[in-house]
C-alpha cells in the first residue's frame, strides 16, 4: 500500500476550514477558511441587540455604583463579625504548626 504524491484535503476540526496536506512532507500547503456565519439576519435585529446590550451595560454600571456606596458598611460589618468570632473561639482551636510538635 503506497502513498500517493498528490495532496489531499481535510476539514479542520477546529475552524471548519479546508486544509490541503502534502503527504510526502506531511505539511499543510493550503488553507481555505470556513465561510463566516452571519450574526444577525437584518439591521433591525442588530439594532435591537445593541440597545439590549446598552441597557444591560447601564444596569451593571448602576449595580456597581450601589455596591461601591455600601462597600464601607459591608466591610465594617464583616470586620466586626470576624473580630467577634475571633474573641469567641478559644485559642486551643488553632491548627498545630510544625514547630509546635518539637
Amino acid at each position: 500500500m503506497g502513498l500517493s504524491d498528490q495532496p489531499f484535503e481535510v476539514t479542520c476540526p477546529d475552524c471548519g476550514g479546508m486544509l490541503k496536506v502534502d503527504p510526502v512532507s506531511r505539511a499543510i500547503i493550503a488553507h481555505t477558511p470556513a465561510p463566516r456565519k452571519k450574526t444577525f439576519g437584518d439591521f433591525g435585529e442588530a439594532a435591537k441587540a445593541l440597545k439590549d446590550a446598552d441597557a444591560r451595560r447601564d444596569s451593571l454600571f448602576a449595580q456597581s455604583i450601589e455596591a461601591q456606596k455600601n462597600k464601607d458598611d459591608v466591610m465594617a460589618k464583616k470586620f466586626a463579625e470576624a473580630v467577634k468570632k475571633a474573641k469567641e473561639s478559644p485559642l486551643s482551636d488553632r491548627p498545630m504548626r510544625d514547630f509546635d510538635f518539637e
